[in-house]
């Protein structure tokens, strides 16, 4: 994969995850509105049984197997069961399961935004929300240059230049922000500024359009990755050309707001079994396929890899998520019954 479109394909998740932002962010602005609390204890419990268990699995794999990691070294357990593997991670020691960074930029901002929403709560910010996530924005920025100011440029040039990067300026949380804002910041304008979502469903073609104009400009921007450029406006361009297009296909008048399709609906409810399997499957199958003659960079054997990563997927989903989601409704169904025989008993009274 080159170089000049990296950062477009690692972020090639986004998308699915935006649209779970503006939801999950848009339910939660909803009831900070009406003063009711949404991070209560069912949220974190939805989010543990969504994420834990099949994470878990593929990390007693990778431990109990050494001969499933794919490159160099796995980081200490712990970095890992913390979630705080993006925190100095030295690709030149440990290469194996880095993919999960991405995951713990999202725990450690599911861990935070409850108290943020207490804050806002607490001090009855409302509408004014929405400028803390905008000073978040330029703080990114303002984060990225003195990652790449202080810790990269002395250093160049480098033989070591990518892991000097990755360490620095494209792991660390306070530098990866940007999705994770553009979906709360979405949420919060068509929850707050409802004259704002009705002027997006309108023109939904033009918000399309500017997503993709602003995508390609990423495109350029990110060339080379390891650049000052790639740096501090790389991450937002892509982040933002995301937005606009999830924000115009969450539209109603927006031609593919009511196509159903089976592929797509597959391809997101796999999204996390791929995202978690996706190396360890593509490594053995390259490995027993080179056994048997085949070149483990030709077309047929991506071919094979795709087709063994989904059924890996559709093993995890029904083997492991589909389960822990079973406990996860019969434990909210309990707590929702008490919380009912409570309010009974206080009417009662």
């Amino acid at each position: 994969m080159g170089t000049c479109h990296h950062q477009l394909w690692v972020d090639r998740r986004r998308p699915v995850f935006c649209i779970e932002r503006i939801f999950n962010f848009g339910a939660a602005f909803q009831h900070h509105s009406q003063r009711e609390n949404y991070f209560d204890a069912g949220f974190f419990i939805k989010r543990f049984f969504r994420i834990v268990p099949p994470y878990f699995l593929v990390l007693i794999l990778y431990f109990s197997f050494p001969f499933l990691s794919e490159f160099g070294h796995l980081s200490p357990a712990c970095r890992y069961f913390t979630f705080t593997l993006n925190f100095g991670l030295d690709l030149k020691k440990y290469a194996t399961f880095t993919h999960s960074w991405s995951l713990c930029v999202e725990e450690q901002f599911y861990l935070i935004l409850p108290l943020c929403f207490w804050l806002f709560t607490y001090f009855k910010a409302g509408r004014k929300a929405v400028y803390l996530v905008i000073g978040l924005f330029i703080a990114g920025f303002v984060s990225r240059w003195c990652c790449w100011h202080y810790f990269v440029a002395p250093r160049l040039p480098s033989n070591d230049l990518r892991p000097l990067w990755n360490k620095y300026v494209y792991y660390p949380t306070y530098n990866r922000l940007d999705g994770l804002l553009i979906g709360v910041g979405i949420a919060g304008l068509f929850t707050f500024y409802p004259q704002i979502k009705v002027l997006a469903n309108k023109y939904n073609v033009l918000l399309m359009l500017a997503g993709v104009a602003t995508l390609t400009a990423a495109y350029f921007v990110c060339i080379p990755k390891e650049s000052f450029n790639s740096s501090l406006y790389g991450f937002p361009l892509v982040s933002l050309g995301f937005g606009f297009i999830v924000a115009a296909m969450v539209c109603p008048a927006n031609v593919f707001f009511n196509i159903k399709s089976r592929v797509t609906s597959l391809i997101a409810t796999l999204s996390y079994s791929i995202y978690l399997v996706h190396k360890i499957v593509i490594h053995v199958t390259q490995v027993m396929l080179e056994k048997i003659g085949l070149d483990k960079n030709s077309g047929l054997t991506m071919l094979i890899c795709v087709v063994t990563t989904v059924t890996a997927a559709l093993i995890m989903r029904y083997a492991i998520e589909k389960p822990a989601l079973e406990i996860r409704n019969r434990i909210l169904g309990r707590m929702r019954s008490k919380v009912g025989t409570q309010l009974v008993l206080e009417k009662t009274n």
